[in-house]
């Protein structure tokens, strides 16, 4: 199944092909929109010729913190985002070698050691995990037992809680107002 996220034919056919760069999309899906975030690998593979994990994990970190600053920007916090991307190659490469899909394809994980094993890579907590348990169950064929359970509400049908739901332009809206609603009622909430 093709991803429709970012509107960039080119950004969404890597994020569909490469496991490490839908990882890494997931992984900068904070404090900017979707869209960008899940361009960000595009971005990334473009300036530097690679989505290898080994090649990143090998790339000066100096030097990776510039491509994340180049116009357009891949995150708002290049800095720390740069070294986020490069802790997680590090960690496919050396704990997975160098294979993304194995961390839900090795020795046939159900759903709860899938996400076990994504709350273990950096920059991935549960809520992230979660999320990303979901895309792969709703969008990337994983057929993980207990997937939709250990992805709690965000593996429900129809949820629209996530980019796991996003398939096209009205299920992006649908998401952008679960995700107003849940804001509103966070911000009510405190009052």
């Amino acid at each position: 199944m093709e991803l429709h996220i970012t509107g960039d034919s080119a950004a969404d056919q890597l994020l569909s092909n490469d496991a490490f760069a839908l990882l890494v999309g997931m992984l900068l899906d904070q404090q900017v929109t979707m869209e960008s975030a899940f361009a960000g690998p595009e971005k990334i593979r473009t300036r530097i010729g690679s989505m290898a994990p080994a090649a990143i994990a090998e790339y000066d970190p100096a030097g990776f913190v510039e491509v994340f600053k180049e116009r357009p920007a891949i995150h708002r916090f290049p800095g720390s985002m740069a070294g986020r991307v490069q802790a997680l190659a590090e960690t496919i490469q050396r704990d997975w070698d160098g294979d993304a899909a194995a961390i839900w394809t090795r020795d046939k994980p159900d759903g709860q050691e899938v996400l076990r094993r994504l709350k273990g890579l950096p920059g991935f907590g549960e809520q992230k995990a979660k999320i990303f348990l979901a895309l792969l169950g709703k969008q990337r064929g994983l057929q993980a037992a207990g997937w939709r359970e250990a992805a709690g509400t965000y593996g429900q049908e129809n949820a629209f809680l996530s980019v796991a739901d996003i398939v096209d332009q009205e299920s992006l809206r649908k998401v952008r107002a679960s995700k107003q609603a849940a804001k509103a009622a966070a911000k009510a909430a405190k009052t």
